[in-house]
C-alpha cells in the first residue's frame, strides 16, 4: 500500500462498532489509521443503542422479578422506583464504554479526528465543524465509510423528540408515560414494549406483519406474544397504521386491518419501523457511488464502485446489527491491506432480543427451511421441563432446533427463554462447524443448566428425548 503522498493509509468515517473495530484491525496490521467522528466515540451502539438499552432492560428484569417476590418467599409492601436514577445508570454505562473506545484508540495509535467528513475525491475527505465550516482536507490511500444509520421516519410525519419519538428519546424520557403506542414490533419495538410495561406504562404494540418479531420463527414469536399479553402488553398484528398525528394531549394513531379499536390515543408514539442509512452529505453523488434504498452498494469485501473506498455496517443495509458491522469491518480492513479474507456468511448471523423471556436465533426459520426445499427434522424442548429453569423460576419458552432430515445438518436454532441471548453462542459454533443433531445430542452438558435444553432438543429431533 503506497501512502507516502497521503496523510493516512486509512481514514474511517464513523466510530461505531463497524468503524472503530476496522480501525483497530487495520492499525494492528500496520496501517497508519485515523477515525473521523462528529459525536461520541462508539457510535449509536455504545451511546444510544445496544449498550444503554441493555442497562435499562436489566432494570426491567429486576422489576419483573421484584413483582414476583412472593413466589421466592420475599414480602414487602412499598415497592417504588426512581426512574431518573434508572435512566442515569444507563447513561453512565454508555459513557464508560465510550471512554473504553478512546483508550483502545490510544493503545492502537489511532488518531481521533473530531468533525464530519465529506468525500471530495477518491482519496480526499473535507473535515468540517458542527456548523459545516471546513476545517481542513485530509487525504488517505483507503477510506471506509461507516456512518451508520438512524430510525426510519413514519411517512409524512417528522420526529419531534417529545410526542413522536425514536428509540434514542425512549432511552431518556423523564418519566414512564401513562400510555405509549409503539409502531413496529421488531427487536427495538419489542424491547421498549417490555421495558415500559415493566414500569407501569400501558403499552400498545402495533405490527403490520402477521407476528411480532417478523424475522423470527413464527412459533417462537407466537409464544412470546402469549407471554407479552400475560404481562399486560396490548398487541395488534397484521395491523397497518393509516395515520399518525399529534394532538393537544399526545398522539392519535388510526389503525386498519384490526378488529380492535381502529383508533388509539396515547401520550407518546415510539416509531420503530426500521433503519435508514446515513448516506446524505458525505459526497457519494460526486463520486458516482451507487445507493439503493438508503444503502450503499458494495461487493463481498465491502468495496464500493470506487475500489479504494469501502462501506460497512448500517449504511450498507440490513441486517442492522452491531456484531455484523464489526465483522464487516474486520473483513474490509483485511482486504484493503491486500489479504484474502473469507466473505461473511450472512446465513449464520445471530439475532437477539433482550426482553423477558429473551429471544435468540441463528440460521433458518422452519418456514424458510421448508421454502428452500429442505426436508426437516425439528427438535423442541420446553423450559418448563428443565430443572434449572424451574429452580430459577423462569419456565416460559423453549429451544427449537431445525435439522436437515437427510444429513442431520443444523439449519436453524431458535430459543425463547431465560438467557437465550447467551445460549445461542453454542449453536453459532455448532453451525459454523457443520455439526449434526447426533453430535449435539451426544455432547455432554452439565446438569443442572439451561444449556441442557439444547442437548435435549437435539435428542428430540432424533425421537430420543429423555426428559419430555
Amino acid at each position: 500500500m503506497s501512502s507516502h503522498s497521503y496523510n493516512y493509509d486509512l481514514l474511517i468515517i464513523g466510530s461505531g462498532p463497524g468503524g472503530y473495530v476496522a480501525a483497530i484491525r487495520a492499525s494492528q496490521k500496520g496501517a497508519k489509521t485515523a477515525v473521523l467522528e462528529k459525536d461520541a466515540l462508539g457510535g449509536i451502539c455504545l451511546n444510544w443503542g445496544c449498550i444503554p438499552t441493555k442497562a435499562l432492560l436489566k432494570n426491567a428484569e429486576i422489576m419483573h422479578t421484584l413483582k414476583r417476590a412472593d413466589e421466592f418467599g420475599f414480602k414487602f409492601s412499598d415497592l417504588s422506583f426512581d426512574f431518573k436514577k434508572i435512566i442515569k445508570r444507563s447513561r453512565e454505562v454508555a459513557d464508560i464504554n465510550s471512554k473504553g473506545v478512546e483508550y483502545l484508540f490510544k493503545k492502537n495509535k489511532i488518531e481521533h479526528l473530531s468533525g464530519s467528513g465529506k468525500l471530495t475525491d477518491p482519496h480526499t475527505v473535507s473535515l468540517a465543524d458542527k456548523d459545516g465550516k471546513e476545517i481542513r482536507k485530509i487525504t488517505a490511500d483507503k477510506i471506509i465509510i461507516a456512518t451508520g444509520g438512524r430510525a426510519r421516519a413514519f411517512p409524512g410525519v417528522e420526529f419531534d423528540g417529545k410526542k413522536i419519538i425514536t428509540s434514542k428519546e425512549a432511552m431518556s424520557l423523564e418519566q414512564p408515560p401513562k400510555k405509549m403506542i409503539i409502531i413496529g414490533a421488531g427487536a427495538i419495538g419489542v424491547e421498549f414494549a417490555y421495558f415500559y410495561n415493566s414500569f407501569g406504562t400501558e403499552v400498545h404494540l402495533v405490527e403490520m406483519l402477521s407476528h411480532i418479531l417478523p424475522i423470527e420463527d413464527s412459533e417462537i414469536a407466537a409464544q412470546l406474544e402469549r407471554s407479552f399479553k400475560k404481562q399486560g402488553i396490548k398487541i395488534y398484528t397484521s395491523t397497518k397504521v393509516e395515520k399518525l398525528q399529534k394532538t393537544a394531549k399526545g398522539v392519535k394513531v388510526v389503525l386498519s386491518g384490526t378488529e380492535k379499536s381502529p383508533e388509539l390515543e396515547g401520550e407518546v408514539a415510539l416509531v420503530a419501523i426500521g433503519v435508514q442509512g446515513n448516506v446524505e452529505n458525505i459526497g457519494l453523488e460526486g463520486l458516482g457511488i451507487p445507493v439503493e434504498k438508503s444503502a450503499i452498494k458494495v461487493n463481498e469485501f465491502y468495496q464500493t464502485s470506487v475500489p479504494n473506498i469501502y462501506a460497512i455496517g448500517d449504511v450498507i443495509g440490513a441486517p442492522w446489527l452491531a456484531h455484523v458491522a464489526s465483522h464487516e469491518g474486520i473483513i474490509a480492513a483485511d482486504h484493503l491491506r491486500g489479504e484474502k479474507p473469507h466473505p461473511l456468511d450472512y446465513s449464520s448471523v445471530p439475532g437477539c432480543t433482550y426482553c423477558q423471556p429473551q429471544v435468540a436465533s441463528i440460521g433458518l426459520t422452519e418456514d424458510k427451511a421448508k421454502a428452500k426445499g429442505h426436508e426437516v427434522k425439528i427438535g423442541r424442548f420446553p423450559f418448563r421441563a428443565s430443572g434449572k429453569a424451574r429452580a430459577i423460576g423462569e419456565t416460559d419458552g423453549l429451544v427449537k432446533l431445525i435439522f436437515d432430515a437427510k444429513y442431520g445438518e443444523l439449519l436453524g436454532a431458535h430459543i425463547l427463554g431465560p438467557e437465550a441471548t447467551e445460549l445461542i453462542a453454542e449453536l453459532g459454533i455448532a453451525k459454523a462447524l457443520e455439526t449434526t443433531n447426533f453430535e449435539l445430542q451426544h455432547t455432554m452438558h452439565a446438569h443442572p443448566t439451561l444449556s441442557e435444553a439444547i442437548m435435549e432438543a437435539a435428542a428430540d429431533a432424533a425421537g430420543q428425548a429423555i426428559h419430555i
